[in-house]
């Protein structure tokens, strides 16, 4: 008994089981799940007017794409083949492509976070799909280095995915130094060229991105109705460590804002503590007083007793954002951080700007079911996740076999470094916040699996043994 040739077969099965995937998913989720955001993403979208407390990104393609047909259901094929596609272009770059591959693929492709996840109308998901698919346009440029002009067509795909994906979060950006760090060493590797002219290349793409980053904010942001939303977000952020800092240490002196603003100090240590938990900033906005407070305060003043916080009281200051990351990164209580979301659920009045209604009908029910299966396992477990993606990128980087082992090394690392960036921003641990970390680490290993060959050998090996005894 001989064992069948695996090149075409073992690739056929893994396109086979991504199509598969993408089709599935699509079926279950069209045309999309919806919240609150969503909702008014797609007001914005279609009024061209942002209000500017999400990057407007978004919502301008939530607009564009709603011009050509009216709905969700567009955004919701995007990105499903954006986190599709992934899988599929580094299965073309693999000669042989593994069993193990289709295996892991027929794995994910039913967890919550390639059935469900495509479908929802979040930031987050986009800003994943456009990320990942960045490095994945910058695995095929490595991969046809020497071809020039397809080469810079990836490079170019790579630039806009990455582009794109630091307008939909302020802190993805980090995803773009990712990958002009990926492209700067595939080149080095690719054209033998020294340090500095590696440098030099970096510098220029970086600054192209930087370019056009800046030239679509300043666009978007001539839309904008309010204040940009980062800047309230900084100003949520601060008063958020403030209080935590309040909440371990009752006693702590606000040496800015016991002096110049005694009324938000006094806010901040009664409703503030008692409404204070790590889990997300939410419940402060149930007082009233504080918020009005928070309002009235001059952003000077608040900056400056956080910063106070920080150079005075460091260790106090770095337990609580401690406290808040472990929410972010281990979900201790799933059903606190909102894991997942199904139908089309908002305010009223916006949901009759964009003539719809609310939806939960049997298959969201079922999607609801199926999803909440998975809570309190290993699969809404971000903690898990990083491991995956640390041991990948470590074993990546350090064998660099092949040019696109840098591209997917860096994806990796760069969604670690996203995922720290939390330490120092998380105000709320929704779920959804790292879901990119959760694509990279399925990604890296499905590309190491690609290569993954030793079952497949050992059968072989069985076989041929069987053979010789029967002769």
């Amino acid at each position: 008994m001989t064992l069948a040739p695996q090149q075409s077969i073992g690739g056929k099965v893994t396109a086979g089981i991504i199509f598969a995937g993408f089709v599935f998913s699509l079926a279950a989720n069209l045309p999309g799940h919806m919240s609150f955001d969503s909702i008014i993403e797609l007001v914005e979208g279609r009024t061209g007017a942002y209000a500017g407390w999400h990057p407007p990104a978004t919502s301008w393609l939530l607009g564009v794409l709603d011009t050509i047909l009216p709905g969700t259901a567009l955004f919701v094929v995007l990105d499903t083949l954006l986190i599709y596609g992934c899988f599929w272009l580094l299965m073309r770059r693999a000669s042989r492509p593994a069993w193990a591959a289709a295996a892991l693929v027929l794995v994910v492709a039913v967890t919550p976070q390639y059935l469900i996840y495509p479908g929802i109308v979040w930031k987050d998901v986009l800003f994943s799909a456009t990320g990942l698919a960045g490095f994945a346009a910058i695995a095929c440029a490595a991969n046809a280095w020497s071809r020039l002009v397809i080469r810079y067509a990836w490079l170019g795909v790579a630039l806009v995915l990455l582009v794109f994906a630091s307008l939909v979060r302020q802190n993805g950006i980090l995803l773009l130094l990712g990958g002009v760090i990926a492209f700067g060493w595939i080149a080095m590797r690719q054209e033998n060229i020294n340090l500095r002219q590696t440098a030099v290349r970096s510098f220029y793409a970086l600054l192209a991105g930087v370019v056009i980053l800046t030239a679509a904010n300043v666009m978007l942001g001539m839309r904008l109705t309010k204040e940009f939303g980062g800047a309230r977000q900084f100003r949520l952020l601060q008063a958020y460590d403030i209080i935590a800092a309040l909440a371990a240490k009752p006693d702590l002196v606000l040496d800015k804002l016991d002096k110049q603003d005694t009324a938000l100090a006094q806010e901040m240590r009664t409703d503030g503590v008692r409404l204070y938990t790590p889990q997300r900033n939410d419940p402060l906005a149930g007082s009233q007083p504080l918020q009005a407070a928070l309002t009235a305060v001059p952003p000077p003043l608040l900056r400056a007793q956080w910063i106070s916080l920080i150079l005075h009281h460091p260790v106090l200051y770095l337990s609580s954002r401690a406290d808040m990351f472990g929410w972010v990164l281990f979900t201790p209580r799933i059903d606190k951080c909102l894991p997942f979301t199904v139908g089309v659920q908002g305010p009223q009045d916006e949901l009759d700007q964009v003539n719809m209604d609310p939806r939960w009908d049997d298959r969201d029910v079922w999607l609801q079911t199926y999803g909440n299966s998975f809570r309190g396992t290993p699969v809404f477990q971000h903690g898990l996740f990083a491991l995956l993606s640390m041991v990948a990128a470590w074993v990546l980087l350090r064998r660099r076999r092949r040019p696109v082992d840098i591209a997917i090394g860096m994806m990796l690392l760069s969604a670690l470094v996203y995922t720290a960036s939390f330490f120092a921003i998380s105000i709320a641990c929704d779920y959804r916040y790292l879901y990119v970390l959760d694509l990279a680490a399925v990604l890296g290993w499905f590309y190491l699996a690609l290569d993954w060959h030793w079952p497949e050998a050992w059968l072989r090996a069985r076989l041929a043994g069987q053979d010789e005894g029967r002769a």
